[in-house]
């Protein structure tokens, strides 16, 4: 593992990885807490605007899919602020159980999901942790999007199993 590739990676790479790191890591004091106080907001508003700069920088990140620089995941981009959007307005409406509903499905659909494909051979995360060229990334891309989908599956198993 090195550091190199991230050092030298263009500032919006950079920016969009640390924007990354910090919604990942405040992310779960933000959702999962049980009190809903003022570290909830605190760490909440901190979580939504590394969220933003996270989707914004992407932007700034040309995609090689497409001749225009505009790929698939910059779907994502746009996803998470339109989440970051109704998310917000849930929670000036008061609505708490919709508020919580978007943004704990945007932390593990935007951050999780799209995230493990940060691990795609080439890019700058998969070169930091396996080094250059490595297929190992596939094996992370699997691993994540089978704990999703086991994730979404088991409730259903288990009330199909107990019915």
């Amino acid at each position: 593992m090195t550091l190199l590739p991230f050092l030298s990676a263009p500032l919006p790479i950079q920016v969009h990885a640390i924007a990354a790191c910090l919604a990942l890591m405040l992310g779960p004091v933000a959702l999962y807490r049980r009190r809903r106080d003022r570290t909830h907001k605190v760490v909440g508003y901190i979580w939504v605007t590394a969220m933003a700069v996270l989707a914004i920088s992407s932007f700034l990140i040309p995609s090689h899919f497409t001749p225009i620089g505009i790929g698939p995941l910059h779907g994502f981009a746009i996803l998470t602020l339109w989440s970051l959007w109704a998310g917000i307005n849930a929670a000036i409406a008061r609505n708490i159980a919709r508020h919580e509903a978007i943004l704990r499905s945007l932390y593990s659909n935007g951050l999780i999901i799209a995230g493990s494909f940060t691990f795609l051979p080439g890019r700058t995360l998969n070169r930091m942790l396996f080094g250059e060229p490595s297929q190992l990334g596939w094996v992370v891309i699997s691993a994540l999007l089978g704990l999703v989908v086991l994730r979404v599956m088991l409730p259903r198993f288990r009330t199909q199993l107990w019915a």
